[in-house]
């Protein structure tokens, strides 16, 4: 049975994060399978374009942009904006199932197309944007926007056909919120094994280029965010230097905290040990991969980190690199201590220099720690067999709504 799934989405590729190479992920592994797939973005959606795009093979329409109003009747014009955008699509795409992913307002706009066109609604929550909000920064829990996002949340979960969630600390709080644990799936984040199957040899051109040659690199590529504790990398630099003196640190990526990063860096007795190289195409990060002994993924201790897995671990453990990483939920869901990864103390340097230290200082156990981390990449997060979760839930709702179509016809 082939079927026609119409994603709704924040925004997408050719931006790049992992919000998108998830979805490309799924997208491409759907697409393998027959079906027919197509989306639609919101208006943040940043990148410029035209109204229909083809980016790697993959079809997406755009909502046009609105003019900005203030909070909340600007999100209430974008879900307004996104519902008809998604409206039309229905008409000229004709899918079995809307298929929305978070945060939430994409789900409030999809289900106001469901419900005219009793289409059935999957609605992928990837993390609650109220805890978004807090980790970027733009939050703060506990506060009415805080309340009222997580209400909605709730709302949207308990209107939709079934729920996906990206891992099991999700899942826990959404039953605890009242949902039927039958109404929810779990799809992981998982690993493109074509595009991060084949670990390349050390770049030794980008090496030199660095100064990297012979020394040892503690490494991390994604993006900064406060939440992501690269402050507590940089503040371990100097006990880790102090403890393995050929140490560096190779940090890849930008964000909102880049300035107060370097800032930081330049300010540390360990300077010298600390390299910033900035954003890299996506195609250059096997590169920067090559040249990492041990990625570091120093999360803080939040909600948003206790419930949600991060995807660099699981690109990280794909390139057979060694893992080491803050001891909180997300994290722990994706890492065994001592068999696929490293776990140190969340929020705590010292903590962290001492493991990260005595793992370089552990060679005869790298080899084993790799093939294992890598096994399991293989087994258990290869989008190939993770996206076979979708298939019954798809085929269950598309199902459903043919029955009730019929059933009003017959009536």
């Amino acid at each position: 049975m082939a079927v026609r799934i119409l994603h709704v989405l924040d925004h997408s590729l050719p931006l790049h994060s992992g919000y998108t190479f998830r979805t490309r992920a799924i997208l491409k592994a759907q697409q393998a399978l027959g079906w027919d797939v197509a989306c639609v973005t919101s208006v943040r959606h940043s990148a410029p374009g035209d109204p229909f795009e083809q980016v790697d093979g993959l079809d997406f329409y755009r909502t046009a942009p609105i003019d900005p109003a203030p909070s909340p009747i600007g999100e209430w014009r974008e879900i307004g904006a996104l519902a008809t955008r998604v409206e039309e699509l229905v008409h000229q795409f004709r899918p079995d199932v809307l298929h929305a992913h978070s945060p939430v307002l994409t789900a409030l706009a999809a289900e106001r197309v469901a419900r005219r066109h009793n289409l059935p609604l999957l609605y992928e929550i990837r993390a609650f944007w109220e805890d978004a909000a807090v980790g970027n920064g733009t939050g703060q829990e506990g506060s009415w926007k805080y309340r009222l996002t997580k209400a909605l949340e709730t709302r949207a979960v308990r209107n939709a056909d079934a729920v996906a969630v990206i891992c099991e600390g999700l899942r826990r709080d959404l039953i605890a919120r009242g949902i039927a644990p039958a109404k929810i799936m779990v799809s992981p984040n998982g690993v493109d094994l074509g595009l991060f199957g084949d670990p390349p040899p050390r770049d030794t051109a980008l090496s030199a280029e660095l100064g990297l040659d012979g020394a040892e690199v503690v490494g991390f590529i994604g993006s900064f965010y406060d939440y992501e504790g690269l402050d507590d990398l940089i503040a371990a630099m100097p006990a880790l230097v102090a403890l393995r003196p050929k140490l560096h640190a190779l940090i890849v990526g930008g964000g909102p905290m880049e300035d107060a990063l370097k800032a930081q860096a330049a300010r540390s007795p360990a300077a010298d040990h600390i390299r910033f190289v900035g954003r890299v195409p996506h195609e250059q990060v096997e590169r920067y991969y090559s040249l990492v002994d041990v990625l570091a993924y120093p999360r803080k201790m939040m909600r948003l980190t206790d419930l949600v897995t991060p995807l660099k671990p699981l690109e990280a453990m794909a390139q057979m690199r060694l893992v080491a990483a803050s001891d909180v939920g997300g994290h722990r869901e994706l890492i065994e201590d001592g068999v696929t990864g490293t776990l140190f103390k969340p929020g705590n340097p010292d903590d962290l220099a001492k493991q990260v230290a005595g793992l370089l200082a552990q060679p005869s156990i790298w080899d084993e720690r790799r093939k294992t981390a890598r096994k399991y990449v293989e087994q258990d997060r290869n989008w190939s067999s993770n996206i076979s979760r979708y298939e019954p839930v798809y085929y269950s709702l598309a199902e459903r709504s043919q029955q009730e179509q019929q059933s009003a016809k017959a009536a």
